[in-house]
């Protein structure tokens, strides 16, 4: 009975991380600029995966994470043709405002589509339509930054919210800062591997100061390289930092085998913060900051990923507890027992493993 316990925490424990692949937050992003005659720049980014499964194309080859730019150049009549009838810029009664000639570029590991529309003879407020990768997947979302009147915000859609109204009043800072703290919530429950680390980290913890510590550290860490990343003054390709975060979520889960010493382990967890914020920055990237309020969205996603950890550890801390009292002998006096993090320390080593071999024979 007590090892079908011990077995039965590691598979709730797991759930957290089972899915094999981590930052998969299905995101494009969009670069909308109004001018004062009512002209309408837009420039749409796509991952050139996403572009083969969109418009079945081939552009994107995995093994060098980068788009063929003869096959982009080839490709275009395809590309161009999916984003047209899933992208429209119209006025408010939907007629459509004439489109100029639109582009293709290949970049890096995408494409991006540009194009300028003229809104001058239409009449009411100027509206962007889009669900261009929404309605492929309906988790999939879309940033919208939008240029106006020398400020820039940010909006966010998805299968349910295709438009953008770009004469309206742009967001408030309040509203930027507090789409950011969300995005930063989201990304930690998102990034399965960050949650692996975690657990592995505190899986011997019993007491609440080695806890702070470790959090604390993982903290300080992870916010200097990504405000560091997010700000391009330290550019890591992703190709290095994903493989160095799957075997940091090995070290940490097989260290559980050799050493119960909670009370220093804020050390290496400082150390790996310290990849794992340039990993978290990989998904700001994706976003994008608002140039009028870098420093606020940047605190504020900090600020979401913090929150997000924090609920993770808050949740795994009482669940180890509990399991310590049902596998106790002695329920007065609990024990963290070594079968117990030794199954999920195996497990998440395998998780970490898989990986890291994944990750690097990818980059």
């Amino acid at each position: 009975m007590r090892g079908r316990k011990v077995l039965l925490l590691a598979a709730m424990l797991l759930g957290l991380g089972a899915p094999a692949c981590a930052h998969q937050v299905n995101l494009s992003t969009a670069r909308l600029a109004l001018t004062g005659d009512r002209t309408v720049t837009v420039e749409v980014a796509l991952k050139g995966s996403d572009v083969d499964r969109l418009a079945g194309t081939k552009v994107y080859d995995a093994n060098e994470d980068a788009v063929d730019p003869a096959a982009v150049a080839a490709s275009v009549p395809s590309i161009l043709a999916y984003v047209n009838r899933h992208l429209a810029v119209t006025g408010a009664g939907g007629a459509a405002c004439p489109a100029g000639d639109a582009t293709i570029a290949a970049d890096g590991d995408g494409i991006i589509f540009r194009s300028t529309y003229s809104c001058a003879n239409v009449a009411g407020e100027i509206i962007y339509r889009s669900n261009v990768l929404t309605e492929k997947d309906p988790t999939a979302r879309q940033v919208v930054l939008v240029a106006q009147g020398g400020r820039e915000a940010q909006a966010l859609l998805d299968a349910d919210n295709t438009t953008v109204t770009l004469s309206a009043p742009l967001p408030s800072l309040t509203s930027t800062v507090q789409r950011y703290l969300v995005t930063g919530i989201e990304h930690i429950f998102l990034g399965y591997d960050h949650i692996a680390f975690l657990i592995a980290v505190v899986l011997w913890a019993r007491r609440l100061v080695p806890v702070i510590k470790i959090v604390t550290a993982f903290t300080v860490a992870h916010s200097i390289t990504l405000s560091l990343a997010a700000l391009n003054l330290v550019v890591i390709p992703s190709r290095i930092v994903e493989p160095a975060i799957a075997a940091s979520i090995v070290f940490v889960a097989v260290e559980n085998f050799f050493s119960r010493d909670i009370d220093k382990r804020w050390r290496v967890t400082f150390l790996f913060g310290l990849i794992h914020g340039f990993g978290f920055a990989g998904a700001l990237h994706e976003i994008g900051l608002p140039t009028n309020a870098i420093v606020p969205a940047l605190a504020a996603f900090n600020i979401g990923v913090e929150i997000g950890q924090v609920a993770i550890v808050a949740i795994v801390l009482p669940v180890l507890g509990l399991f310590d009292r049902l596998i106790a002998t002695d329920r007065e006096k609990p024990v963290r027992a070594a079968t117990l993090v030794y199954a999920v320390s195996a497990a998440i080593s395998l998780l970490g493993g898989y990986w890291l071999f994944t990750r690097v024979f990818e980059a």
